[in-house]
């Protein structure tokens, strides 16, 4: 019935565009909200959804990023004072550029139910002001493919949708939100491309939780790779975060906190409050290394679906009402981010907990235990309890390994691998035209470790070794890629060979270090001069 009649809604305002804005979108609802949150929403109503959504408002604007591994389109709504959903049109504006992304796990739907209410609300005129400063990038099903692999029993202890859910990977079985330092999904490889043709400042990551019984309505987390800029973690940590916190606690009553878990029982980690984990190929850590703003919104899974999605709603808002106060300082912050070179710093290539210097007080909670009507299986269901409880905190991360940055790093052209990922993460770099003798630096490898068992489908390898000095002529098509970029921290990561998410650790340089006594790609060390043409 709720197919029916969105589609009957689209085609009527498709028959008569001149009354296309006079319908009441506010009579739109999602499947969540027509089944009493029994369920959730399909890929195709999604798109029924924001087809009509754009025809009641001509700040909407509907267009796709990309192709699901099954072919389907992924969608990209765009609201705010544009001509169209173009990177061009969308850039020109220079109004801070806000991306919201649900449905990366299929599995944690609440961020999609939430992100269409909100559009909803957007294409009645409501937060008309936000144009002023701000253009919305929204991506309410990211992993379409997943979504529709509904299942009553995928996430069984998490309360509802009771009706069912998408599973957590992609159609490939890929965790798409360990796949950003890698791309080895068409979905990933589509997300990487709109960041680097629509360039967001911000972007708004939706997942709900399924870990540590707490007392929090919602928890998030800014970058944890010590690498981000420091500017970055200091603006989430010490303004934009806390004020978001403190708002929604005076607003709604609610409290939300940063990302964690107790250890489980068993567990030979200090009792604690851990955050996950911080290597780029999640999403969050993977904006940072961007010089990007990222933020990662985890619902608490035990609460009531309904009140999963009220409570991300809320955060969104919150955000973004954030972000439009203070539009021109993000973008002051990141200009300033941008223009600084990481070169010559000690930069982290492994990295462990940190402990805060105090214990904080963690709100911890309780469950009581339902049944699925429909499975009989045992639903956890947050009880309005809270118990402070005291510990110390592990909510980030200090480096335990590091390499000094270089100035520029040599990939030989026979790395074809190498050099199409580097391509598809929006690197510049240019060829040599001609052979070249240079001073540089190559890592002889010691050893080498290949894990027994596969992660999201690759054998993960650690080198280990170290930097010598050697003289080498260059050959003709070698890629120079300079450090000196906007994407420095990210190429670091890449292709330093002792890094523990890049191109050697997810085992995409296996056919050239097998057996191997140095890694192929040579660099220039930052304390090298620079000659007075500017050439390498």
């Amino acid at each position: 019935m709720y197919r029916y009649l969105t589609a009957l809604t689209v085609i009527l305002a498709a028959l008569n565009p001149a009354n296309a804005q006079d319908y009441d979108v506010s009579e739109l609802q999602t499947r969540a909200e027509f089944s009493y949150f029994e369920e959730t929403t399909r890929y195709e109503e999604v798109m029924s959804f924001l087809r009509a959504a754009v025809l009641a408002s001509d700040r909407l604007h509907l267009t796709e990023f990309g192709y699901t591994t099954e072919g389907r389109k992924l969608p990209l709504l765009v609201y705010g004072d544009v001509w169209d959903a173009t990177p061009g049109e969308v850039i020109r504006t220079g109004k801070t550029r806000v991306f919201v992304q649900a449905n990366i796990h299929a599995g944690e739907v609440c961020g999609k139910e939430a992100l269409l209410m909100l559009i909803r609300e957007l294409a009645s005129g409501q937060y008309a002001d936000w144009a002023d400063s701000l253009v919305l990038l929204m991506v309410p099903i990211y992993n379409a493919d997943g979504n529709e692999r509904i299942s009553l029993y995928n996430r069984p202890r998490q309360h509802g949708p009771a009706g069912g859910m998408g599973q957590r990977p992609n159609a490939q079985g890929f965790d798409l939100n360990r796949d950003h330092m890698k791309l080895d999904a068409p979905e990933a490889r589509s997300l990487v491309r709109l960041m680097n043709e629509y360039d967001p400042h911000v972007l708004i990551d939706l997942h709900t939780t399924n870990g540590t019984v707490h007392g929090y309505h919602l928890t998030y987390s800014p970058p944890l790779n010590p690498n981000t800029a420091d500017p970055i973690i200091d603006l989430l940590r010490e303004r934009w975060l806390p004020e978001v916190r403190n708002a929604i606690r005076e607003i709604y009553g609610w409290e939300f906190y940063y990302y964690g878990n107790v250890p489980r029982t068993g567990s030979t980690r200090e009792p604690g409050w851990y955050t996950f984990d911080h290597r780029p190929r999640f999403n969050n850590n993977y904006v940072g290394l961007r010089n990007r703003i990222a933020i990662l919104s985890e619902a608490y899974s035990y609460a009531a679906f309904e009140e999963r999605i009220l409570a991300t709603l809320a955060f969104v808002k919150e955000n973004l009402h954030y972000a439009h106060r203070h539009a021109a300082l993000i973008r002051e912050t990141l200009e300033t981010v941008d223009l600084e070179t990481v070169v010559g710093r000690e930069m982290a290539v492994r990295s462990e907990f940190a402990r805060s210097a105090e214990p904080v007080d963690i709100l911890l909670g309780e469950v009581a235990e339902t049944l699925n009507p429909y499975t009989g299986e045992v639903m956890y269901l947050r009880e309005e309890t809270l118990i402070p409880t005291s510990m110390y905190e592990y909510g980030k991360f200090t480096a335990v390994e590091t390499e000094r940055a270089p100035r520029t790093y040599f990939v030989p052209p026979s790395l074809a691998v190498v050099i199409e990922r580097l391509g598809a993460h929006g690197v510049w770099f240019e060829e040599l035209s001609s052979p070249r003798e240079m001073a540089l630096e190559r890592f002889r490898i010691d050893s080498t470790r290949v894990a027994e068992r596969p992660f999201q489908g690759r054998h993960e390898r650690t080198l280990f070794g170290k930097y010598e000095p050697v003289v080498r002529t260059l050959e003709a098509g070698t890629l120079v890629v300079p450090v000196d970029q906007q994407l420095g921290r990210l190429i670091f990561y890449l292709l330093e060979p002792r890094s523990d998410d890049g191109l050697v650790a997810w085992a995409l340089m296996d056919d050239v270090l097998e057996d191997a006594t140095y890694y192929p790609i040579l660099r220039e060390p930052a304390d090298r001069q620079q000659p007075a043409d500017g050439q390498p």
